[in-house]
């Protein structure tokens, strides 16, 4: 079965955006560095994305308006509001998450990146469907912003798979606590 993987980056002090949304603070120490922090690495091993709605606007409109940046995968958008025309591979649903990602495991395919946001991550652990998590911690403290893990309801035990760091961010994988692999 496929596997749903968290593949995110964070704020050193756990938040996901800065208050207005921003995330040009997405970077490590040398701003010469030309890697790319084992993203092509990962992106291999996908061929679906979940990301929700206003993730998809600031990709669109801030993040990458002339190009989309996962050209080659399949995208789907969660949304309950009006939806654009779908183009190529980008897809909107208003299913609920756990309906979706039913839906995409059954099909044949390699694992499925869900990539954001914040409210879209709670609703995916709160269910229990996140098998693998893939957290890129950046050295910057924000103060304030939008926390990656808001809102859970109770802990959820993890265990670490392994971890690298490369322009001092760290990339921390994890899988819950006892879950099969």
């Amino acid at each position: 079965m496929r596997r749903i993987v968290l593949y995110i980056a964070m704020s050193l002090d756990g938040y996901l955006a800065d208050p207005a949304g921003g995330v040009d603070w997405l970077t490590g120490q040398d701003p010469s560095w030309e890697g790319d922090g084992g993203y092509s690495d990962f992106v291999r091993t996908v061929d679906t994305v979940i990301l929700g709605r206003r993730t998809y606007d600031q990709i669109t409109t801030q993040l990458s308006p002339s190009a989309w940046p996962y050209e080659g995968l399949s995208a789907w958008v969660l949304t309950h509001r009006d939806a654009p025309e779908p183009e190529g591979d980008i897809h909107f649903t208003d299913l609920s998450l756990d309906r979706l990602a039913a839906r995409l495991r059954a099909l044949p395919g390699r694992d499925i990146w869900l990539c954001g946001g914040a409210d879209l991550v709670r609703q995916a652990l709160e269910l229990d469907l996140i098998n693998e998590l893939r957290l890129t911690i950046i050295p910057t403290l924000l103060g304030a912003g939008i926390p990656l893990f808001r809102g859970l309801r109770g802990p959820k035990l993890l265990e670490l798979v392994s971890h690298r760091a490369e322009n001092d961010m760290v990339e921390c994988i994890y899988r819950r606590r006892g879950a099969a692999q």
